[in-house]
């Protein structure tokens, strides 16, 4: 598998823009609601795919998602494939945010998408048919980073209760400096290269590289010196993957600071395995294991369907 090569951010994203009738998803029994919250500040609306299952009523536990794309890359339409999933399997709602891409929008740009997507869910639940007292916030890779920093930054600013945080192969660390980082800095599809390109997009021109000692913990949560009081968080690694051992070492760190955690290590999976290759069994134990984390964390009693 050819390293992705994100030197050149206008071909790369046209390669791999795939047109909405082309993804081949089902929406079948899911009901989809385009809204907007207000940015914040001077930032434009943020776009949200807000989903719940067809027919339902009453306030429903919701997933504030984040897809990845390694902070310049793909969409929210892009992170279906796992919100269908969630809305089909737990019968509960999601939120796909779509939010502003680096370089064009650096840090703090993209958390402050999400941030105003966990504010204005949480601030019109009564309208929206959600539950305040059951949110989750969760992503994939660079999706999975901005989750953490979000419910980092809740926390200290006394933003909205977050019940649950839930975190793919998530981008947590610039600094690169873990030994998965050098095993797998080939990839496949991640290399080592590539991850520090990335984070010098997403961190912007003031970033001087991985002892630069300014960069805020809501941008890289694993430069946070205090886990303490977050919520709880499922965290899946991938075997084969540089961002491996960020990912197991947060882990720990949480579970040092109080924090429960439930962390799996997925064998033989690489970065974007489960989205490149589906069908792969491995896959499947990833997505089911998943779901279960997940509906365990919002306290799911009854899934609508089997995990």
């Amino acid at each position: 598998m050819p390293e992705m090569d994100i030197s050149d951010i206008v071909a790369i994203r046209a390669s791999n823009e795939v047109p909405s009738e082309q993804v081949g998803l089902s929406y079948n029994g899911v009901d989809l609601r385009d809204i907007s919250a207000p940015g914040i500040g001077d930032a434009p609306d943020v776009p949200i795919r807000l989903m719940r299952p067809t027919g339902s009523s009453g306030p429903l536990p919701v997933l504030i998602a984040m897809h990845g794309g390694g902070f310049v890359l793909g969409r929210a339409q892009d992170f279906d494939y796992f919100c269908l999933e969630v809305v089909r399997v737990l019968g509960i709602a999601v939120a796909n945010v779509e939010y502003r891409l680096a370089p064009e929008t650096p840090f703090p740009g993209p958390l402050d998408d999400c941030y105003a997507a966990l504010t204005f869910i949480h601030n019109n639940s009564d309208e929206l048919g959600i539950d305040p007292a059951r949110i989750a916030v969760g992503g994939s890779s660079a999706g999975g980073g901005l989750a953490a920093g979000t419910v980092m930054r809740a926390r200290d600013e006394g933003g909205p209760p977050i019940a649950f945080q839930f975190l793919l192969s998530p981008a947590l660390d610039d600094r690169s400096s873990t030994p998965s980082t050098t095993q797998f800095g080939e990839g496949p599809l991640l290399s080592r290269r590539t991850g520090i390109l990335v984070w010098q997009y997403y961190l912007g021109a003031d970033y001087t590289g991985p002892d630069d000692p300014d960069v805020p913990i809501y941008a890289a949560p694993a430069r946070a010196d205090d886990l303490a009081g977050l919520p709880p968080a499922y965290i899946a690694a991938m075997e084969l993957d540089p961002v491996r051992d960020e990912n197991i070492q947060y882990a720990l760190r949480l579970l040092q600071a109080g924090v429960s955690v439930e962390l799996h290590s997925h064998p033989g999976t690489f970065h974007g395995s489960v989205e490149l290759v589906p069908h792969a069994k491995s896959s499947a134990r990833v997505m089911r294991g998943m779901l279960d984390g997940l509906g365990r964390g919002l306290r799911i009693t009854t899934p609508r369907s089997s995990i």
